[in-house]
């Protein structure tokens, strides 16, 4: 059978050997009561890097962030994010459904930031007849692209002077941090609180956590108790996160380096419009994208998307398979 070149997300990425032979010998205890030594270690490392007081290890990037609007909000409070933000679009509007937790979107500006007069133009009066403004929620990075520290600063400000809590959505706050070359530190400073994934592009088979302050997160823990997410022996789990953090954090430069590779082979296609390259994802448009998907699946090529599709780098992707894809491509727009 011959490979596959899953392109759809970073996502699909497998464990490695190394880090299958972490989860078979993991320490573990259980972690609904809290004795769990893997799933503890993991907690303590990510609130050590990102210089917050506690944190806790979820099943998915979904349920961190459902449990920061549960624990940040009210009945009838409000959170403002982004109109095509994972935490609006793509998480089965938990926070309306499950938190009465009213959201307020806004378009992203082209930079993936929020623009801060427009989040306040959205912010309710105190008055009966409205929600309650209560969070602002950012995404970092959103569709590749990183925020840039001076806007953080200015974000966190913003909100201290408005009343809003600032919350992020860093399912992929790692390719932030290698593409600037920081701490995560340097960018979880600016906010009460941060969900951090560990399956994407780190390569974990499962797990989020979020971070915070202690107080925070032991709201953050009665809800994920009523959300299913006490996963007992979850050191199996919590292990290879830590095995992620430990090691391959730095290759993440790689994937970054491989879409910087892919774009600039592809922009010599005419037939392609290049809408955007940052840290790991590429996005193009081109007239026949219903074929174009189909014809890279017949040649076990996997891509996402309609109208505008999503390349997406990951650790399981090698120079070599770029170089197959960028040959595919070309075969397509010559036959």
């Amino acid at each position: 059978m011959n490979n596959i070149i899953d392109l759809r997300s970073d996502t699909v990425t497998k464990p490695s050997k190394k880090m299958r032979d972490i989860i078979k010998n993991a320490n573990v205890g259980d972690d609904v009561y809290g004795e769990d030594p893997s799933v503890i270690e993991l907690e303590n490392k990510i609130a050590k890097m990102a210089k917050k007081e506690a944190a806790v290890f979820v099943p998915s990037g979904t349920q961190s962030n459902l449990l920061a609007l549960l624990s940040h909000c009210q009945r009838g409070d409000e959170y403002i994010c982004g109109q095509e933000a994972h935490i609006f679009k793509y998480e089965a509007g938990g926070g309306a459904v499950v938190g009465s937790i009213q959201p307020q979107p806004i378009e992203f500006e082209k930079d993936a930031s929020l623009d801060l007069q427009k989040v306040k133009s959205k912010i309710k009066p105190i008055d009966n007849h409205h929600a309650r403004t209560k969070l602002l929620c950012l995404e970092n990075t959103h569709n590749g692209k990183v925020l840039d520290l001076k806007y953080l600063e200015k974000a966190s400000k913003f909100a201290k002077e408005n009343n809003l809590l600032l919350h992020l959505d860093g399912a992929r706050v790692f390719n932030a941090v290698v593409d600037l070359d920081i701490n995560l530190s340097d960018i979880t400073k600016y906010f009460d609180s941060v969900s951090i994934c560990l399956s994407k592009g780190l390569g974990a088979p499962v797990g989020s956590v979020l971070t915070g302050s202690k107080e925070f997160i032991k709201e953050a823990r009665h809800y994920r108790k009523m959300l299913g997410g006490g996963l007992r022996q979850s050191g199996l789990l919590a292990s290879a996160g830590l095995y992620a953090l430990e090691n391959n954090i730095k290759d993440l430069k790689k994937d970054h380096k491989l879409a910087k590779l892919l774009t600039k082979n592809l922009k010599k296609i005419d037939a392609i419009k290049i809408v955007s390259n940052d840290t790991n994802m590429l996005f193009i448009e081109v007239e026949d994208s219903e074929k174009l998907v189909n014809y890279l699946k017949e040649k076990n090529i996997l891509i996402s998307g309609y109208g505008k599709l999503r390349i997406v780098l990951h650790r399981d992707i090698s120079k070599k398979d770029i170089e197959k894809v960028i040959e595919v491509f070309k075969s397509y727009y010559t036959k």
